[in-house]
């Protein structure tokens, strides 16, 4: 990484976040970033409590090379790297970011991700990478099983198999596979939109399902549709929409990524182009969509990426935004209960969008306390699920478990399917989605405690009144 110098926390000429640019491939340019990045952390050190890869860094300047950061090997440099499991949480925080305009220009994710895509690029995927990053796949694969590969991850000699061979750690629980799809479900009830073409033929909205709820827990996405149809939210269906792609890009695979997205484009653009909006279920997917769609695609997929990144919305968000017009249905039936504990997943605040699920909570009659947890729960994409993530994330979560049990809720709620995973694990309890919690509020029998119909003019506060946040 070069002779130690006086080095300078402006960008060198190395710097560059779009694989697009032949500078971003170059190993000697990124070793100059690297170089560069890790003195402003060192010197910094705001974001030594979200992974492990600030205090490695930080132990490895300080006790073995005596502070010159120049000295660290590329063994060490991969173990730094390799710890990042992309919560975003550091970019969040991190005063020094080109989303605040600094001079320095610093997304220490970016860069992780440019490492592992060079990396990649120079060794290759492992079979663990290619398995993990393609969702789809293994999907099909498990609703080929009939069932099967649902009981076979629950048994000892066959999770040791997957350890061994595949490396998943085999003490992770693994969501179970549904025997049909969403999308399979909105054909059987006919809510594919074929034909989406002007404001009429592209509806309001239409639902990125993610490739979690279609081949894990369509229910969420049923729930998604249903909350949405009560508040008279025109919204579509889609067929052939595929995985965001961000389990093949936490890999440092761009071709899979950019397969992935352009096939979500082809399907998703006529929508857009009649004027609707994109709903992402999971919070990863609308990053994905949001964030990283307009840098990582192919320079032809450029024009319609960020036009499908402007148009995407988070469930919560869209409802939120739609509160103070009359269709807003606040006519709940049933109730969760008084205390209900909330926990916002890092890839929501990546977006910047507020809390608007922990608002719409507070909108069900009864709900009194929404306690809101925002530390990471470590589980991060597929890092929890690998042989060396898998401990880890347990210490990184640690502190959004305590924080949940602490709410003493029935009730725990959060955005992110896999959050849930980690929480039922390692905390006991199965959050559920917003989406579920409205949906079920509005059921007479979704709750154990009913209600009389309520009047949207009378619920507590009057229908303006609105938490902070």
């Amino acid at each position: 990484m070069g002779e130690p110098t006086n080095i300078s926390y402006k960008p060198t000429d190395g710097l560059s976040y779009d694989p697009n640019d032949p500078i971003y491939w170059e190993e000697a340019s990124l070793d100059k970033e690297l170089t560069r990045v890790f003195e402003v952390c060192h010197g910094c050190r705001m974001c030594f409590k979200y992974c492990d890869s600030f205090p490695n860094l930080f132990d490895l300047i300080d006790d073995v090379h005596d502070g010159d950061v120049t000295k660290l090997t590329r063994p060490e440099v991969d173990g730094v790297m390799d710890a990042c499991f992309q919560c975003k949480l550091c970019e969040v925080q991190c005063p020094y970011t080109p989303r605040d305009n600094h001079e320095f220009e610093l997304d220490f994710p970016k860069l992780v991700h440019r490492y592992q895509a060079i990396r990649a690029k120079r060794e290759g995927l492992s079979l663990r990478d290619k398995v993990l990053g393609n969702p789809d796949t293994t999907g099909k694969l498990a609703r080929a099983s009939l069932g099967l590969v649902n009981v076979m991850n629950r048994v000892g000699v066959h999770r040791w198999f997957l350890e061994k061979v595949v490396g998943i750690h085999r003490d992770k629980q693994l969501p179970d596979f549904a025997s049909q799809t969403f999308e399979g479900w909105a054909k059987r009830e006919d809510r594919i939109t074929e034909t989406a073409t002007g404001p009429e033929g592209a509806g309001e909205v239409v639902l990125f399902q993610t490739c979690y709820v279609q081949h894990n827990e369509p229910q969420i996405g049923r729930d998604t549709v249903e909350v949405m149809e009560r508040n008279q939210v025109d919204i579509r269906c889609a067929a052939g929409l595929r995985c965001c792609g961000m389990p093949a890009w936490e890999h440092g695979d761009l071709d899979g990524l950019r397969r992935q997205a352009r096939a979500n484009l082809d399907v998703l653009t006529p929508f857009v182009e009649g004027g609707a909006k994109v709903m992402a279920i999971n919070p990863t997917c609308s990053m994905m969509l949001r964030r990283e769609y307009p840098e990582l695609v192919a320079p032809e997929d450029r024009e319609r990426a960020q036009a499908l990144a402007d148009a995407v919305v988070d469930p919560s968000e869209y409802l939120w935004s739609i509160r103070r017009e009359e269709r807003f249905n606040t006519a709940f039936e049933s109730t969760p209960g008084e205390a209900l504990a909330y926990h916002t997943p890092c890839h929501l605040r990546a977006q910047a969008i507020g809390f608007r699920a922990r608002n719409l909570l507070k909108k069900i009659p009864e709900v009194g306390a929404v306690s809101q947890v925002m530390e990471c729960c470590g589980h991060n994409g597929t890092y929890a699920m690998t042989t060396e993530g898998f401990v880890p994330s347990q210490r990184v979560g640690k502190r959004a478990f305590d924080g949940m049990e602490s709410a003493e809720a029935e009730i725990w709620v959060t955005d992110c399917p896999l959050a849930a995973l980690q929480f039922e694990q390692h905390a006991g309890v199965r959050p559920m989605h917003p989406m579920t919690v409205l949906a079920r509020a509005y059921r007479k029998d979704g709750f154990e405690t009913g209600l009389q119909p309520i009047d949207p003019g009378a619920e507590s506060g009057g229908p303006d009144a609105e938490p902070s946040g």
